[in-house]
């Protein structure tokens, strides 16, 4: 992985301050337009989510050495100055905000160890500013996508060996940074694939579509620097197209960016929208990433990680919400090629990953492959808000408009702080959510443009909009748990503390137990009105092998995968269990080999969200083997409610007052909206 996903650890000193108050007015858009994301509903009308203030505080001015080699951008000579959003955005007394860079400031220079501006994030507000002229028709949002396209274009590296690559950092003064520290990986930046120049295609591709009639000059430059990155990532990824590696004993695909699914995603989205627009010579490339992506698809209703699209392909034991719009670049391509076969994984992905999501505590940041990182970021939520809308637009069906306004409405207070996280009074998105409900009150470029990107297709589906903005609280929740294993209420294990939480490929979610041959442990799981499924989650070296006998959970075989690919020996792997537990303990006896024990993940037949506020909303999440019947709505709520299969097909639909009982196909879901 890069070091893009991991949080800033460097701290900022002595920076200009440069602040907006957080009252800021609301920016004035325009009417909803029936254009190309705009999908109206005749007895919805919500007042415009989106506010672009906050962002439009972020971005600033910079002018280039003269003659880089190797990078240039459209009309240079004639107009030289560039624009880019600040990297982050600092609370500070009063309710303003300061911008900063990445890395250690230098005083005496005024450079950053990384830099102030950065290719993943004006790529992003590029998209954000191109998506809300279509939208909106606003002018100053036309005029910032133009120039925000034209800074994605100057950081392309345009001749040599790397040519179509893109360098990540910009300085404030306008040098571009290779190198930065720390250190990116590749380093130099534009030395290889990246999701830098993934980003950059997202980017182009959707400027490309939107201005190929509005202005075809400007259009054709951004068709030929698109052809330019799709040019390095078919050189140096599509090449190895069709090829399939081993990952820990599973088969995967050797054609991704960086290995990424995540950010071979990002890249169909431009890629596609390219197409639909009339470039067919990116077409290839989008079905063949989208391809790629779709073989990522993982586990099932009853496993983990419950049909997701996992993230990278070094790593059967890791999803994490960063750049994760899997499905919707799948949503996307299925559509756009009329190919069930990219649409049925993301389908998956919501009606089963999405959902446990939902009901386990929300967007977290990471399971790897146990819920390790439940910090929360705006990034996370909107990815599946875009995949669930995605979804919802290429297959009409209701079941992705309901869980997406369920989904979007974590932006508005239905979240375990309570609190809101993006404010379409200011179009300020807090940072971060941590699990003890404290909330980063930055605000960077990163975390305001996906608040924004959701706010935007909010604005594209009114009624969604409404939904989402009604429900502010999470009145309750019971789903995914996890136990861990050095919990064991009696054990004649040993615990022990890995060297690194991190194998390499997964991590580690506290201490371990190591049971022996002829030991055992129990643990308390507590009381439960429904069946559950465990899956301990099993560290195993290649070729090791065990066989333990789980009471009420039947037993559990277990051989070591080979390496392949992946970056350490050894996987740290949920392994199902054969039965269902039925009571509030669960114990295993080893009968050969040694079982090196993370924890237990624990998941109910019966899963349930139910959030508040104007309105009420309710998810009730079946993982039974079949049909199974429950309960929902409340006393004296009247509700509409809807039954839906895992493939997000209407089953029934029931108009009740109060508690209704319902039967949910197995792996399907109801909603109830009142």
């Amino acid at each position: 992985m890069n070091a893009r996903w991991s949080a800033r650890v460097t701290a900022v000193v002595g920076a200009t301050a440069l602040a907006v108050p957080l009252t800021a007015a609301p920016a004035t858009a325009g009417p909803l337009t029936a254009g190309p994301r705009a999908v109206a509903s005749a007895d919805a009308a919500a007042a415009p989510v989106t506010n672009l203030d906050h962002l439009d505080f972020l971005l600033d001015e910079v002018t280039p050495p003269a003659n880089v080699a190797g990078h240039s951008t459209y009309r240079m000579e004639e107009e030289p100055t560039l624009l880019a959003p600040w990297t982050y955005a600092d609370a500070r007394d009063g309710g303003t905000f300061q911008r900063v860079g990445g890395g250690p400031l230098d005083p005496t220079t005024g450079d950053w160890g990384q830099g102030a501006f950065n290719a993943d994030d004006t790529t992003r507000a590029a998209v954000v500013y191109t998506r809300h002229w279509e939208l909106t028709g606003d002018a100053d949002s036309r005029e910032k996508a133009y120039e925000l396209l034209r800074t994605v274009a100057y950081h392309q590296s345009t001749v040599g060996p790397s040519a179509g690559n893109v360098v990540l950092w910009m300085q404030p003064d306008g040098e571009l940074n290779p190198s930065a520290e720390p250190v990116e990986l590749p380093d130099p930046s534009d030395s290889g694939p990246s999701y830098w120049t993934a980003r950059t295609i997202w980017a182009l591709g959707e400027g490309y579509a939107a201005f190929v009639d509005d202005d075809p000059e400007f259009a054709a430059f951004l068709e030929d620097r698109l052809a330019l990155s799709r040019g390095a990532i078919e050189r140096d990824v599509l090449s190895n197209y069709g090829r399939y590696v081993s990952a820990d004993g599973v088969r995967v695909p050797a054609w991704l960016i960086v290995d990424g699914a995540d950010a071979s995603a990002e890249a169909v989205l431009g890629l596609a929208a390219a197409v639909r627009a009339g470039d067919e010579s990116s077409a290839t490339a989008a079905r063949q990433l989208a391809e790629g992506v779709a073989a990522m698809a993982s586990g099932s209703a009853r496993q983990w990680p419950y049909g997701a699209v996992l993230p990278w392909a070094q790593s059967p034991a890791m999803w994490h919400a960063w750049g994760a719009q899997m499905p919707a670049a799948l949503a996307v391509a299925g559509d756009l090629f009329d190919d069930d076969a990219l649409l049925r994984p993301a389908i998956a992905d919501a009606t089963g990953f999405t959902t446990t999501l939902l009901t386990a505590g929300g967007p977290d940041n990471g399971w790897y492959p146990s819920p390790t990182d439940r910090v929360q970021i705006a990034y996370g939520a909107d990815s599946r808000v875009q995949s669930l809308l995605a979804l919802a637009d290429a297959t009409g069906s209701s079941a992705f408009t309901e869980l997406a306004g369920l989904q979007a409405a974590w932006f508005f207070g239905a979240n375990h702080a309570g609190a809101q996280m993006y404010d379409p009074a200011t179009g300020v998105t807090f940072d971060g959510l941590q699990p003890d409900g404290a909330i980063n009150r930055n605000s960077g470029a990163e975390s305001t443009i996906h608040g924004l990107l959701t706010a935007l297709a909010l604005d594209a589906h009114p009624a969604v909009a409404l939904r989402a903005t009604a429900l502010t609280t999470v009145e309750s929740r019971v789903g995914l748990e996890y136990v861990e294993a050095e919990d064991a209420a009696r054990t004649d294990g040993t615990v022990f503390t890995p060297t690194s939480s991190w194998t390499g490929e997964s991590s580690w979610s506290g201490d371990g137990l190591t049971l022996a041959p002829k030991q055992s442990a129990t643990w308390d799981i507590g009381s439960s009105d429904t069946r559950r499924w465990v899956e301990p989650v099993v560290w195993s070296t290649p070729g090791a092998q065990t066989h333990s006998s789980w009471r009420g959970g039947g037993s559990l075989r277990l051989t070591g995968p080979e390496q392949g690919i992946s970056p350490a020996p050894g996987a740290l792997l949920p392994a199902a269990l054969t039965a269902p537990v039925n009571g509030s303990e669960v114990s295993v006896r080893v009968q050969r080999g040694t079982l090196t024990l993370d924890g237990l993940i624990v998941r109910p037949w019966i899963s349930r969200t139910v959030l508040g506020g104007d309105a009420r909303g309710e998810l009730v999440l079946s993982s039974a083997p079949g049909a199974q019947p429950t309960t929902i709505g409340a006393d004296g709520v009247v509700s509409t409610v809807d039954v839906y299969d895992a493939s997000g097909s209407l089953v029934r639909t029931t108009s009740a007052k109060g508690a209704v009982t319902v039967v949910v196909p197995a792996g399907g879901f109801a909603v109830a909206t009142g």
